[in-house]
């Protein structure tokens, strides 16, 4: 059964500081590269990060506007990813998605989702 299940977001001033962790069936999480997206209000998804399942280092990739101040991670022993998130900014107010794939490398469509969890930077 596919599970993905956010959590960790929530209100936080300008240059605060979230973690949210995404909580996988071991049959979506097993072998599969992980992504977290966002959607702010009426705009369309995009890309936050991804990371591979060996995870770390080389493995990861994060978008152009959150490099430097987001890290995405996973531990693969309890089936989670994280997303940590430093320096928030009003603009990355959203909701989050985690996301995973059929397969190993990070690079790729994702077809299963999260229910999301909104994040709300404020000025």
């Amino acid at each position: 059964q596919v599970r993905l299940v956010e959590s960790g977001g929530g209100l936080v001033q300008a240059g605060g500081s979230l973690r949210l962790s995404c909580a996988a069936s071991r049959r979506t999480f097993s072998g599969n590269a992980m992504g977290w997206f966002r959607q702010a209000p009426g705009k369309e998804r995009e890309f936050v990060a991804a990371i591979s399942w060996s995870g770390g280092g080389d493995n990861t990739f994060h978008a152009d506007s959150v490099k430097g101040r987001f890290t995405i991670s996973r531990d693969n022993a309890k089936s989670t990813v994280y997303l940590q998130m430093n320096g928030l900014e009003p603009e990355d107010t959203a909701v989050y998605y985690c996301a995973a794939r059929d397969g190993e490398r990070w690079r790729g469509l994702y077809g299963y989702w999260g229910q999301g969890t909104q994040v709300t930077v404020s000025s």
